[in-house]
């Protein structure tokens, strides 16, 4: 009788997490560090802040608003969606997020809707062709500081519960000691706070109403949000080097031989530095600091999900993924970007944006 001995050196897998996923935690990462943003001028009365805090909560719905459909579409097929409330699974933060995720959208638009009520109402008492809407909008137009701050304490714990669940239904994952690491939820949320420092800067921008003391006050907190990503990324190193952390230890093994990976690290580390260096040096200007900022934020998101997903969970080498064309791919990507453009203006032209703006920054 022969014996026939089959060696399994590597299966190649299609990617579970499509870039999809990508796209939806940049952006939820985004509307939650924007949201952040918005509270010292909107629900704390700083008046250094006001301005930018204004812009960082256009910017948190925009995000908001768009994420969803980003998170949809990764479920392969959509649909699938009600199952989370048909069928609880208690021990699956995925599950729980189907929980999250609305209690943060009604919250922040809830938030939304109180901050912008005089600026309906200016709006109303203009007239024209919207001024009905407005006024039912505005309802009454009255603002109340007690309603803001506990709106924003209710998005506050939305907020929370998603940037806990989106850290921690990637950490759980034993199976992929890159994931597996209690560093990965606060990686996701210092990087999605600069991000959203990013995306300010860029906004001011983008509607014209840049104001040197805001990209000086932002481009602050944009180094120091640098400086706490370099902190975490140096702590996760730290782990593996000196053996202080199993996971960590087997992630460093994974790809330290890779020179793909190598190279990734570099650039990582060269972009938080260079973002650094300007926000530090070039205080005043923002539109680099900006795109680099949310370049960053994004390109953590796609190392982590895509490139995680390249190293096998049994065998050896790495899986190969190649961006397709299609609606999982560029089209998919291109047709995300294109939705939160679309939001953005339709935002910026219904609701008092602008006008709130002159009313508000003079």
């Amino acid at each position: 009788m022969q014996t026939h001995i089959v060696e399994v050196i590597n299966m190649p897998r299609e990617v579970a997490w499509l870039p999809w996923a990508v796209q939806y935690f940049f952006l939820i990462g985004l509307s939650v560090g924007a949201f952040l943003l918005s509270l010292p001028g909107l629900a704390f009365g700083r008046s250094k802040w006001r301005n930018a805090s204004r812009l960082a909560l256009l910017g948190a719905l925009v995000c908001g608003l768009t994420a969803p459909v980003a998170l949809l579409s990764d479920l392969h097929q959509p649909g699938r969606f009600y199952h989370f409330y048909l069928y609880m699974n208690a021990t699956s933060w995925m599950a729980w997020g189907s929980f999250f995720i609305p209690l943060y959208l009604g919250g922040l638009m809830l938030y939304a809707w109180l901050v912008t009520r005089p600026d309906f109402q200016r709006l109303a008492d203009r007239g024209g062709r919207w001024a009905p809407l407005y006024r039912r909008v505005a309802y009454g137009g009255l603002s109340s500081t007690g309603a803001i701050r506990a709106a924003a304490g209710l998005t506050g714990l939305g907020a929370t519960l998603v940037a806990l669940y989106t850290g921690m239904e990637v950490m759980v994952v034993a199976a992929r000691p890159l994931w597996n690491s209690p560093l990965v939820p606060l990686q996701l949320l210092v990087t999605a706070v600069a991000g959203a420092i990013g995306l300010v800067l860029v906004l001011e921008r983008a509607m014209g109403i840049v104001r040197v003391a805001d990209t000086r006050l932002l481009n602050q907190a944009l180094a120091a949000s640098q400086f706490a990503a370099l902190a975490v990324g140096a702590i996760w190193l730290a782990l593996g080097l000196f053996e202080l952390s199993p996971s960590h230890v087997r992630a460093l093994a994974e790809v330290s031989g890779s020179p793909e990976w190598r190279l990734t690290a570099a650039w990582a580390a060269a972009a938080t530095l260079l973002t650094l260096a300007l926000a530090l040096l070039r205080s005043g200007h923002g539109l680099l600091t900006g795109l680099l900022a949310m370049h960053s934020a994004w390109m953590m998101r796609w190392t982590l999900f895509i490139g995680g997903q390249e190293i096998p969970k049994v065998g050896a080498g790495f899986h190969a993924y190649h961006l397709p064309l299609g609606q999982d791919g560029w089209l998919g990507l291109f047709g995300t970007a294109g939705l939160w453009v679309f939001v953005f203006i339709a935002l910026t032209s219904l609701f008092p944006w602008g006008d709130a703006r002159d009313s508000q920054m003079t």
